[in-house]
C-alpha cells in the first residue's frame, strides 16, 4: 500500500462513493436538521414503567419541547422500556425507551414525521461515568456521520423526566433519539429488507468495508452484518437497498464499544479480549481490495473525527482526552504499512 494512494486515490473514492449516492439522498426530518441540543420535558409513571418494563404494551405520557424563542409545543406519547442487554433492570435501573407520538399531533412541528423513535437515556442516575458513557455512544454516531450519509441521524436532548408516580420527583440529564430505520431508508430512496439472514456477497462490499473500519475504529465486536441471533436480520445491523440492488448493512447500537466504554460493558468470551478497548478487526478478508481506499478516507477525516470527540458539548475534558487518546491509536495503526499488515489484513475473517 502506497501513501500516494492512500491520500489521493481514497480521496477521488470518496467523492464518488458521495456522489453515486447523492442522487437518491433527501433531506432529513425536520428533527435531525440540526446539531442543536433539544430542552424536553418528558412526564409520565416512570416509576411503572421501570417495573413493569413491557414489550407489549405503551403507557401513556406527555413530552413537552421548549424552542430557542421560549415557545412550548406539547406531544401526547406512548411509552415502554425497550432494548435487549439495557433492558435488564439489573444491568440498567433507568432503561432505554421507545418514545410512540401519535400521529396528528406532530404535523408541522419539529417531531413531523416522527412515530416510534427509539430514545437511548442514562442508564443509571446520579452517575457521572453513566452519563459520559451516553454522550461518548452519541460521538459515536456523530463519527460515522462524518464518514458516510448512509448512517443513522441522531439528535442529543437535555431532558427533565417528571415522575408522575413520585408526586413529579424530577431528575435532569442527556438522551439522544435514533432516526428510524424507515425514515433512514426513506431518506436515502430505499427501504428496508426483513429478511432472516444475508450474506457478504449481497451487500455493498466498499460500504462494508467502511463499516468494518468503523467498527475497528470504535473497538466494537458486538455485531453481525449478515446474522442475528433472532428472525431478524441483523445483530445492531439493519438492512436497506433497492430491489436488484445490493444491500447496506448499517451498523447502530455501540454501547459495548472500547470508545464509549460503559460501566457494564462485556467483550465476547470466543474472542479472547482483555476488554473492550483491546481492538480486533472484522472485517471481510474478500473485501480487502477496498483497503486502500477506506484507509485514506479516514485519514482525510482524522481531524473532523476528532474534533467530533473533543468538542462535544457535556463531554468533561477528562472523558475527551480519553476518547482522543483511543482514536490516535487506531490513527496510528493505519498510518504504519506494518500494522495495516498486522492488525487488519491478517486478521480479517
Amino acid at each position: 500500500m502506497s501513501r500516494y494512494r492512500w491520500t489521493l486515490g481514497g480521496a477521488a473514492w470518496f467523492l464518488s462513493f458521495a456522489a453515486s449516492h447523492a442522487q437518491t439522498s433527501g433531506p432529513a426530518d425536520p428533527l435531525f436538521q440540526s446539531d442543536e441540543i433539544l430542552e424536553v420535558r418528558i412526564v409520565a409513571p416512570l416509576r411503572t414503567i421501570f417495573a413493569n418494563r413491557s414489550k407489549e404494551q405503551d403507557t401513556d405520557g406527555k413530552l413537552l419541547h421548549t424552542s430557542e424563542a421560549g415557545e412550548v409545543s406539547e406531544f401526547d406519547i406512548g411509552i415502554r422500556a425497550r432494548g435487549l442487554f439495557r433492558r435488564n433492570r439489573d444491568v440498567c435501573p433507568f432503561p432505554p425507551l421507545r418514545l410512540n407520538f401519535k400521529g396528528g399531533q406532530t404535523k408541522n412541528t419539529l417531531f413531523e414525521k416522527q412515530d416510534k423513535v427509539k430514545l437511548v437515556t442514562h442508564c443509571k442516575d446520579r452517575s457521572a461515568r453513566y452519563e459520559q458513557a451516553l454522550l461518548s455512544e452519541f460521538v459515536a454516531y456523530r463519527i460515522l456521520n462524518e464518514l458516510t450519509d448512509v448512517s443513522f441521524r441522531v439528535r442529543l436532548m437535555r431532558i427533565t423526566y417528571v415522575d408522575t408516580d413520585s408526586r413529579g420527583k424530577e431528575r435532569i440529564t442527556y438522551g439522544f433519539i435514533i432516526e428510524h430505520k424507515n425514515r433512514l431508508a426513506k431518506r436515502l430512496g430505499m427501504s428496508t429488507a426483513k429478511l432472516a439472514k444475508t450474506s457478504v456477497s449481497a451487500l455493498q462490499p466498499d460500504y462494508l468495508n467502511l463499516v468494518s473500519m468503523f467498527h475497528y475504529l470504535i473497538g466494537n465486536t458486538d455485531f453481525s452484518p449478515i446474522a442475528g441471533a433472532k428472525a431478524s436480520c441483523c445483530h445492531n445491523h439493519v438492512l436497506i437497498g433497492k430491489e436488484g440492488e445490493l444491500l447496506f448493512s448499517v451498523p447502530y447500537d455501540f454501547d459495548q464499544a472500547g470508545l464509549i466504554n460503559a460501566p457494564y460493558g462485556t467483550t465476547n468470551p470466543r474472542f479472547g479480549l482483555r476488554s473492550a478497548r483491546q481492538r480486533l478487526y472484522r472485517g471481510r478478508c474478500v473485501n480487502n481490495r477496498y483497503l486502500d481506499d477506506t484507509i485514506a478516507l479516514y485519514q482525510s477525516k482524522r481531524n473532523r473525527i476528532i474534533e467530533t470527540a473533543t468538542t462535544q458539548e457535556g463531554v468533561t475534558e477528562r472523558y475527551g482526552k480519553v476518547m482522543k487518546s483511543f482514536l490516535d491509536k487506531f490513527f496510528a495503526t493505519i498510518d504504519s504499512q506494518k500494522q495495516v499488515q498486522k492488525t487488519i489484513v491478517k486478521k480479517c475473517v
